[in-house]
């Protein structure tokens, strides 16, 4: 039996290409950009003949209507409405049979209405459930999120979820496979485990919801309090077609210095380097969004209709960026800087730098009050500990509501180790606040330290 996961950087995505005898093979839940699953097929003398949908996904664009248009599979999915348009809708409870491989769809509401399970059923198995393509429903450590549909039915949908698990998914058989649509790093679920690989028998003794009460859990789902990055209400729409194919061919060029300058007046510079790079020397006005942080933070300073120049650290980040762009719906990369900020200095041309500072430092300055701490993680983050004095606002939200203070305060912005910090301090610059400090190693370095933490009055209750 072939099986493969395919992971995708900065969303915590997981898809995968399923080997069910005969040479014919089946993807579950495809990304936006499919020459991974072709080139992985042909390379294995597989033919793709269906392609799976457990839910309309929310944090990044299928690439099931075009993965489906280059190889003439079929797009399966539950019934609900919601799936849009899809080939082949299967009610809970019917069988897809694929070569030697039998898929059941089990509806698994919770996490979104449509939310389906398909438990797989192997040759050589018997009547073993082999593993479980669970989507958001069931993750390795976690559930999805409840409060996407709607937020005042968090706790309502809470109680959906954690009977889909327990009535439907459950009872297939500690010995399943556990194959979410999401790991580590997803916008999806609030507490994802490192790992990837677990069965159904671990997650009933480590994960929330087999450990509490119906209760329980869904006061813990309504207690997570994850921010919604806004690409996922434009992922609602373009899901239900299901997915759009990549433009092509790329309609960004490779500017020199002086036409970058001139160019990148039309819209925003997004400077793709590390924090400390970025502090070194940036071009100013330019956000600064790590390599690997566009697909979750991209859609919080960008959108589909925003004119983009990047700033990347080398050739081969170009195609990256531009690819995590386009994986949440955001395809209007103009211009890339050639040879990145060295050739942009050499030719003359104004640079900025940005302060960056050390938890042992600012631990200091907090004592005697010569700072503001400004934490900039989610929500749930900063209930769960915080640096006493700081004051929260989510790096999300903080160029529509940015900090109460005079321009010329001295602030000190961090995060869990300094990325998403780094975002912030460079759009407090751009916004005028000029003595700004990056705190490198964030919330995590001050831990290590044994500096003093507090917990919101929401955590204490």
């Amino acid at each position: 039996m072939f099986f493969q996961r395919l992971k995708t950087p900065g969303l915590g995505h997981n898809s995968y290409v399923v080997g069910c005898g005969e040479g014919l093979a089946v993807v579950i839940d495809p990304r936006r950009d499919v020459d991974e699953y072709l080139d992985l097929t042909r390379e294995n003398n597989l033919t793709i003949v269906y392609i799976l949908e457990t839910h309309r996904q929310e944090d990044f664009e299928f690439g099931s209507a075009t993965l489906a248009e280059m190889t003439g599979a079929k797009i399966v999915s539950g019934c609900h409405e919601l799936f849009g348009d899809t080939d082949i809708k299967l009610k809970d409870g019917e069988e897809l049979e694929v070569g030697t491989t039998r898929f059941v769809v089990l509806e698994t509401p919770g996490h979104t209405p449509e939310s389906v399970t398909y438990a797989v059923y192997v040759e050589g198995a018997g009547d073993k459930c082999w593993g479980v393509f669970t989507g958001d429903t069931l993750f390795v450590g976690d559930t999805g999120r409840t409060d996407l549909t709607d937020p005042e039915k968090t706790r309502e949908n809470a109680g959906i979820l954690y009977d889909s698990v327990h009535a439907r998914i459950a009872p297939l058989g500690d010995q399943a496979l556990l194959y979410p649509a999401h790991g580590a790093g997803s916008a999806c679920g609030g507490n994802i485990s490192d790992r990837d690989d677990s069965t159904l028998g671990i997650e009933k003794g480590t994960n929330p919801v087999f450990e509490k009460s119906r209760s329980e859990f869904a006061d813990h789902k309504f207690a997570e309090k994850m921010a919604r990055p806004p690409h996922f209400r434009h992922m609602e729409e373009v899901n239900l077609l299901p997915g759009r194919p990549l433009p092509s061919p790329a309609k960004f060029r490779v500017l020199q210095p002086r036409e970058f300058q001139q160019r990148m007046q039309e819209g925003l510079v997004i400077d793709t380097r590390s924090p400390e790079a970025f502090a070194g020397a940036h071009i100013a006005s330019s956000y600064n969004v790590w390599l690997d942080g566009l697909p979750a933070i991209g859609s919080w300073v960008a959108n589909g209709s925003s004119r983009i120049f990047l700033v990347v650290d080398s050739p081969e980040d170009i195609d990256t960026a531009v690819k995590s762009l386009a994986r949440i719906g955001i395809d209007s990369v103009e211009g890339v800087l050639l040879s990145g900020v060295e050739a942009w200095r050499e030719q003359g041309l104004p640079i900025e730098t940005l302060a960056t500072t050390s938890a042992h430092e600012v631990a200091g300055w907090n004592e005697q009050e010569r700072v503001q701490i400004v934490d900039v993680r989610d929500e749930y983050e900063w209930n769960e500990k915080h640096i006493p004095g700081a004051i929260h606002h989510f790096v999300g939200d903080l160029e529509k509501n940015l900090p109460q203070l005079p321009k010329d305060s001295e602030i000190v912005v961090h995060c869990s180790v300094g990325h998403r910090s780094g975002v912030a301090a460079s759009i407090l610059k751009r916004n005028g606040f000029e003595r700004v400090h990056n705190m490198l190693g964030g919330i995590t370095a001050w831990e290590k330290l044994d500096l003093p933490l507090e917990k919101s009055d929401k955590a204490k209750t």
